[in-house]
C-alpha cells in the first residue's frame, strides 16, 4: 500500500513539473541576437513587416525581441515567427508554430 501512495505522489509531482514547463514564456526559444547596432540606428519596424508581406505572409503583429524585430505572420494557414535584423532587415531565424 505504501508503494502505491509513493507512486501516486511521484506521478502527481511529474504532472506539476510538466504544467510548469508548459507555462514558460514564449520567448524561451532563445533567439534574440540579431545585431549589435545601437537602437538609434535601427531601420523602422514597419520595414520588417513590409519584408514579411513581400515574402507572402499575412502580418498579424510585430515587436522587438532582444535585438531583433519579431514579426508574427500567417502563410498557408500556419503561424510563423520571423526574426529580422533591424540593421539590414535580413531574415535571421524562422519558427513555425
Amino acid at each position: 500500500m505504501n508503494s502505491v501512495i509513493k507512486t501516486a505522489a511521484i506521478a502527481a509531482l511529474a504532472g506539476t513539473v510538466s504544467i510548469a514547463a508548459a507555462m514558460t514564456p514564449a520567448f524561451a526559444d532563445g533567439f534574440k541576437d540579431c545585431t549589435k547596432l545601437a537602437k538609434t540606428s535601427w531601420q523602422p519596424a514597419s520595414a520588417a513587416e513590409a519584408k514579411a508581406k513581400d515574402a507572402g505572409y499575412e502580418v498579424r503583429r510585430s515587436k522587438v525581441e532582444g535585438s531583433c524585430y519579431e514579426v508574427y505572420g500567417v502563410k498557408g494557414g500556419k503561424l510563423f515567427e520571423l526574426f529580422y535584423s533591424p540593421e539590414d532587415l535580413s531574415l535571421k531565424h524562422t519558427i513555425a508554430k
